[in-house]
């Protein structure tokens, strides 16, 4: 029987510190089972629709 690797959250906070201070735009990150940590870039998902864009956002 295999152990889980054990983290904490602050390792996964100095991963996105990390990317932050390294000039990136982070949108999340996943743990995987052996305790490595997975810095997700890229689009974010956009919400609303090309209305909200003309009425400025308003909701």
């Amino acid at each position: 029987m295999s152990r889980r690797a054990s983290f904490k959250q602050a390792d996964a906070a100095r991963a996105l510190r990390a990317a932050v201070a390294a000039g990136l735009k982070p949108h999340g990150y996943s743990i995987a089972p052996d305790g490595s940590i997975r810095v997700e870039f890229g689009e974010t998902a956009q919400t609303g629709n090309s209305f909200d864009a003309i009425i400025g956002g308003r909701r």
